[in-house]
């Protein structure tokens, strides 16, 4: 069983926790927060939990393996370092941090420490990502794609108030490319690799960060369009064009319907593809199965190609956002 330790306490969090307990193999151990109010009021729904108010007391919970950190994007990085170093796994949260300096950094330390490091990213844990990834031809038969996740953040409302909440301001790394903008672009590394170009065009807020925008990532003999935002909604599918017909999804972040339509045969084909309740279970097992199994080759493997891709994810943010003249407070580290 494995020991999971919180750091954040938010919906996602709850949803995660939830998703790991149903795989049977996690049991929630410990809670971090600044107040020990929020940390009970989390931990309460989980049984018999401990709770910490400071990260040194948390992290030297012996029996605490494994840590999930949700905390604002800005604070994932020393809170990793400090977990690593105490031993522990870490599921980092999508973004998992702000600047290729910081991914490569606790990647080699993880690796040093002989722990684990996980990117939260959990569109393409799913079974429905790995169907459209069997389905898909070699990479000459691919035109192009369009890939589009926007949604309308509440937290705007603040920042027409005149305030700056942490997903929207560059001092805790926030912003709709880093947020919402993770799932398309985990899509396109992970289905056609790393693109030789990338490129964002955004329409910044008041705060400095961007509140939507579109991408290009561009490819020997196609290009990927990005869009996405937190201060839009967005209602369109994906759609990956091949020679001879279209793939269209329901959506990137979560794909519950797939349909290629087929034009040399005049035809539509559903793949069979579907979305589980809590969309966080398939992670949380195939993680589980790596940390339990570190001994197994093939799944060590696995592992390397998750964290060879999340870095390749980080570095395309970052030159992405550096394309639209997007500054976080961690750039200057």
């Amino acid at each position: 069983m494995i020991n999971l330790g919180i750091i954040g306490t938010n919906w996602i969090t709850h949803q995660f926790v939830e998703a790991a307990i149903a795989t049977g193999k996690y049991q929630l151990t410990a809670v971090y927060s600044r107040r020990l109010e929020t940390a009970q009021e989390f931990g309460e729904r989980y049984g018999d939990v401990e709770y910490a108010v400071d990260l040194s007391t948390f992290f030297n919970i012996a029996h605490l393996d494994t840590i999930y950190i949700a905390s604002p994007n800005s604070l994932h990085f020393e809170q990793a370092k400090v977990a690593i170093l105490a031993g522990k796994n870490v599921i980092v949260e999508k973004p998992a941090f702000s600047t290729p300096k910081e991914m490569d950094e606790i990647i080699q330390l993880a690796n040093e420490k002989r722990v684990f490091f996980f990117e939260a990213a959990r569109n393409i844990h799913e079974k429905a990502f790995k169907t459209v990834a069997d389905f898909l031809p070699l990479k000459d038969r691919i035109l192009g794609a369009d890939f589009s996740f926007s949604k309308y953040s509440s937290r705007y409302d603040l920042v027409l108030d005149g305030e700056v909440p942490n997903i929207f301001s560059p001092h805790f790394s926030g912003g709709a490319l880093v947020d919402l903008g993770v799932y398309p672009i985990y899509a396109a590394l992970a289905w056609f690799g790393m693109p030789k170009e990338s490129h964002y065009f955004s329409q910044l807020i008041s705060t400095g960060v961007d509140g939507l925008g579109y991408g290009i990532l561009r490819y020997d003999d196609f290009d990927v369009s990005i869009r996405t935002g937190k201060i839009n909604d967005s209602f369109q599918k994906a759609e990956i064009y091949l020679d001879n017909g279209t793939l269209e999804m329901n959506a990137i972040n979560s794909i519950d319907e797939a349909v290629f339509h087929d034009r040399n045969h005049k035809r539509r084909e559903k793949l069979p593809v579907q979305q589980l309740e809590n969309p966080m279970i398939e992670e949380a097992e195939v993680f589980a199965k790596v940390m339990m199994n570190p001994e197994d080759r093939d799944l060590g493997l696995l592992y390397e190609e998750w964290v060879e891709l999340a870095r390749n994810v980080n570095q395309v943010l970052y030159d992405m956002r550096k394309s639209a003249g997007i500054v976080f407070d961690a750039d200057e580290k």
